[in-house]
């Protein structure tokens, strides 16, 4: 399975920094692919660069390119079945940031 996450994740970014013409999706990673165990369902974990608008902004860009990031996925892999993606924001950036912000102000106190 890790191996599919990582070819998918792979497939994603690609198509993410070139082939998406959306407007809204701005600067995007994908930081993780988990998919299940059946194949019909992959969550997609993204990181945005960008205030919480343009995030939000950059999801329902994400999420109405759907069906041309999944027919990307099915043509590149070739895989018995191809999951639904479904695009999720991953905070972990964010939190690491108001973890160093806390830190930071436990120490100048």
């Amino acid at each position: 399975m890790r191996r599919v996450d990582e070819a998918i994740r792979q497939v994603l970014g690609e198509a993410m920094a070139g082939e998406v013409k959306d407007p809204r999706v701005g600067f995007v990673t994908v930081t993780e692919v988990r998919t299940s165990a059946d194949l019909q369902h992959a969550r997609v974990y993204v990181s945005v660069l960008g205030d919480p608008a343009q995030r939000q902004a950059s999801l329902e860009g994400l999420r109405s390119a759907h069906g041309f990031l999944q027919a990307r996925v099915a043509g590149e892999l070739r895989l018995k079945r191809t999951p639904t993606l479904q695009f999720i924001y991953d905070d972990t950036t964010d939190r690491a940031m108001r973890v160093d912000a806390l830190i930071d102000e436990i120490g100048s106190a």
